[in-house]
């Protein structure tokens, strides 16, 4: 039986499964490991394989036709990897690469395909893990076309408090590895202007920054920045 060291992150794949169910789908995996700066799998590759993370974290990227690398998400424990090509048979739209030791189990098409037809909630959870990234892409889409730098970088930040977030003495610990780079190119903006917004939030106590770490000290403001919440000032 696969023990889960690491909690599934929020609304994560393994997070929409009972105990008894992830028990049947990580039953019939193989177990892996990687060190970090591991590519786990290539943009434009073939492969049909699916990955399921147990520990550690992960970028997907794409690199655009001007060679400006592209973030589409990163993925933690619990998430799944490489399942729109067990389903559709397309090449991979983006390539994966671990930030971390990474753990995760690992399934051929056959037997991904196998789980969702012997046990229909492993089929609900996969449903639900697409919706939320159905929902997150819409509204990343939505706040690159009406927002600027500043308030898409505190629409970010305040997403992944909510999503991966952790009580402190200090605020809520965004709880995975994040750099000034990844945040640029995740909302589509420059290094230099997302360092800019990052200053303005610390000299306003709205976060706490150290190498790789990000602590959201006044949630309600971002929030309000980010515009999802309306400001009544």
């Amino acid at each position: 039986m696969v023990e889960l060291v690491e909690p599934p992150v929020s609304e994560s794949f393994l997070d929409y499964l009972a105990p008894a169910d992830r028990d049947f789908l990580l039953n019939r995996a193989q177990i892996r490991k990687r060190p970090s700066d591991t590519v786990l799998m290539y943009e434009g590759d073939p492969t049909d394989h699916v990955l399921v993370l147990l520990t550690g974290w992960v970028r997907a990227y794409r690199h655009a036709r001007d060679g400006q690398v592209v973030l589409f998400a990163l993925r933690g424990p619990g998430d799944i990897i490489g399942e729109i090509a067990a389903l559709q048979g397309w090449p991979r739209t983006v390539t994966i690469e671990s930030l971390q030791e990474t753990e995760f189990a690992m399934f051929t098409h056959e037997g991904f395909l196998a789980c969702l037809h012997d046990r229909p909630a492993v089929g609900i959870a996969l449903f639900k893990q697409l919706s939320v990234r159905l929902r997150d892409a819409e509204a990343a889409r939505v706040n690159s076309a009406t927002m600027d730098v500043a308030q898409r970088v505190a629409a970010l930040l305040v997403q992944l408090a909510t999503a991966h977030g952790s009580p402190s003495a200090q605020g809520i610990v965004i709880g995975m590895p994040l750099t000034q780079q990844d945040i640029a190119d995740s909302i589509g903006g420059s290094r230099r202007a997302v360092a800019r917004a990052l200053k303005t939030f610390r000299d306003r106590g709205l976060l706490v920054t150290s190498r790789q770490r990000f602590v959201v000290s006044a949630p309600d403001v971002l929030r309000r920045l980010g515009g999802s919440v309306p400001d009544g000032t």
